[in-house]
């Protein structure tokens, strides 16, 4: 049984976290929707390094929607994503076909429990953390928890797709 430490909430991410019985801890902070930068925002208000706090992006490959998860103080490199993916070419999703696929809000998009799943690819310098961050499914909601469990929850590769 996973162990859900922190606030309550049943977001979709934290309802299939729980169902996969992955150890996960809720950090809830006071989110301005004015912050320049949600990601920033939130390494902010929880005291850790933006690196280990990761952002869900949507991109299309070839067509197909397909997830790139990287630290908040970089950017998403959608060539390497597509490498990584074995695809041509990848260009980011449009916010609203986001948003439908995921069934979450832009700027609250978790890697976990979207509503259809599609294939993810890690950051590699995410394993080099105890643990990460990611969107608990809302804006001002994080999951923090082990890499590994990342990965494996979302069944993602690793690669270096951040800059």
């Amino acid at each position: 049984m996973a162990r859900r430490k922190g606030l309550g909430g049943g977001t979709p991410a934290t309802v299939a976290l729980t169902a996969a019985g992955v150890d996960f801890t809720l950090h809830a902070y006071e989110h301005d929707p004015r912050a320049a930068s949600y990601g920033l925002e939130a390494a902010e208000a929880l005291g850790v390094e933006p690196g280990r706090v990761l952002k869900t992006l949507l991109a299309s490959l070839d067509g197909t929607l397909v997830v790139g998860i990287v630290p908040v103080d970089g950017q998403l490199d959608l060539k390497a994503l597509a490498r990584a993916l074995g695809g041509s070419k990848a260009v980011m999703a449009d916010v609203a076909a986001a948003e439908r696929a995921t069934g979450y809000v832009a700027g609250g998009i978790s890697p976990i429990g979207q509503r259809r799943a599609h294939p993810a690819v890690v950051d590699v310098s995410a394993t080099g953390w105890p643990t990460v961050f990611v969107s608990g499914g809302r804006r001002g909601l994080d999951v923090e928890l082990s890499p590994a469990d990342l990965i494996a929850v979302t069944a993602a590769t690793t690669a270096p797709i951040g800059r």
